[in-house]
């Protein structure tokens, strides 16, 4: 999709309805745009400043004497009248082939105060260059978790001021989190899930947060994570919290980049000289709490930097829990075929002549063996999780260099009834896991490393055949 930047006094923004509000003269249009252009980022809505305090906050629940009230909004925006119901359906399609820009300024028209932006310390700033660049108020907060990385932090300040704004950041309850870490640790998410410390730490002060707003826009893309965000709409009635009138259907959720690629969103990032995380130079792209992010590597995807312990279809905090549908969730029948969505069987993976197919009997004997003829390699797999897709080009390399050398490359599909047998018996933590079965020994050898790339995989059976 491209993104419209503008870079002269003769270029003007791709979407016509951005500026149809400005009214039909001319001169009252281009004395507008030039203002628009020229605006400084610091000080554009400073005579705004005084009226933050009209503005209810965030969290709208009664203040509290163990709990923090979060500022007041960031930029003032008058009243918004109620309206009719709306078809949110019909609206997304409408926007689809819309810009990023255009949408966020439909979502700031139509919502006014009650619509705020949430920002995670990522590239997600993009969403506060958009909203900028409308020329309308807005608000962002965050969720401070109180285990983000140092650099986040920084971030959040060079936000604030390159912007002249204030972030209104919610925090967890002190109570909650007490509890939480002295009944069971500071790390107890790597033994049993990253569910309940997110749930503590941001579910619920997002629950918070969004109880005093009746939208929220958050920087969900359909490339980010091809399990759960592949059908991200640019709008919809949100499927999980509820907003400011309470009930089902009482928050409106936009996705402003939901079509935009991953390196779009980085040339635009440059192109406006916006501030972005430190972290990102150093190899991370999706960012989360500092224990549960770490950066990914050649022919790894993403997500694959969060709660990297864990298998595939779980990478999700709880924020965008409505993007899981439980339809989603392989079934497997009695002969072991997957089926998603209720759709046909998901396609196989590492398909090529020199990777052998291993049964269950297969495998079973493999790793029996004391005396091999032939030293193996073995990927254990699901064939709809994402970070299994994302090597299968450095893996059928890996067999090509291989072919004729003495080494057997295989796969083994390790999910669904064979799950609980891959971990017993071979050692399965997630997907993909990557053994080696020396000649000469039953016992095999996991692969370490987290780096897929076909280098790093011939460099370790070349240490070990």
């Amino acid at each position: 999709m491209a993104l419209a930047v503008t870079s002269s006094s003769s270029s003007t923004i791709s979407s016509t309805s951005f500026f149809s509000r400005l009214g039909s003269s001319t001169d009252t249009k281009a004395l507008q745009i030039g203002y628009f252009r020229n605006l400084e980022r610091s000080n554009g809505f400073a005579n705004l400043t005084q009226r933050r305090s009209l503005v209810r906050p965030i969290n709208a629940e009664p203040q509290r004497k163990d709990s923090v009230v979060p500022l007041a909004a960031t930029i003032v925006a008058p009243e918004v009248a109620e309206k009719e119901e709306e078809d949110y359906d019909e609206l997304g399609r409408g926007l689809q082939n819309a810009s990023p820009l255009e949408i966020m300024d439909k979502a700031l028209e139509k919502f006014g105060s009650d619509i705020a932006i949430a920002f995670s310390g990522a590239e997600d700033v993009a969403l506060i260059e958009y909203a900028h660049l409308t020329g309308r108020p807005y608000r962002v907060f965050s969720l401070d978790t109180g285990r983000l990385n140092p650099e986040t932090y920084r971030l959040f300040d060079e936000v604030e001021k390159h912007y002249g704004i204030h972030i209104e950041y919610m925090f967890p309850d002190a109570v909650e989190v007490q509890a939480l870490v002295r009944t069971k640790g500071l790390f107890s998410f790597y033994e049993d899930g990253h569910q309940e410390c997110c749930r503590v730490r941001k579910v619920r002060p997002l629950r918070r947060a969004l109880k005093g707003l009746r939208a929220w826009i958050t920087g969900q893309r359909k490339d980010q994570s091809p399990g759960t965000r592949s059908e991200v709409p640019v709008v919809q009635v949100d499927p999980v919290f509820e907003g400011l009138n309470g009930g089902v259907g009482s928050l409106v959720k936009w996705n402003p980049v939901a079509n935009v690629k991953g390196n779009d969103i980085w040339n635009f990032l440059r192109t406006m000289n916006v501030p972005v995380n430190s972290l990102h130079s150093q190899g991370y792209v999706s960012i989360g709490c500092e224990p549960c992010t770490r950066p990914v590597l050649p022919g790894q995807h993403e997500r694959e930097g969060r709660w990297w312990w864990e298998d595939a279809k779980a990478k999700e905090c709880g924020l965008h829990k409505g993007n899981i549908k439980q339809e989603d969730v392989p079934n497997h029948n009695g002969n072991g075929v997957t089926h998603t969505n209720g759709a046909a069987a998901e396609a196989d993976i590492f398909n090529t002549q020199n990777v052998v197919n291993l049964s269950r009997t297969g495998i079973e004997n493999l790793s029996k063996l004391d005396n091999r003829q032939e030293p193996w390699i073995v990927v254990l797999y699901a064939p709809w999780c994402p970070f299994c897709q994302a090597m299968e080009e450095s893996y059928v390399d890996l067999a090509d260099k291989l072919a004729g050398s003495g080494v057997k490359v295989g796969k083994f599909r390790a999910d669904g009834e064979q799950k609980e047998f891959a971990k017993s018996e071979l050692e399965l933590g997630s997907f993909p896991t990557i053994l080696f079965f020396p000649k000469h020994s039953s016992r095999p050898i996991k692969y370490p490393s987290e780096k897929r790339d076909v280098d790093s995989l011939v460099a370790f059976v070349n240490a070990l055949r």
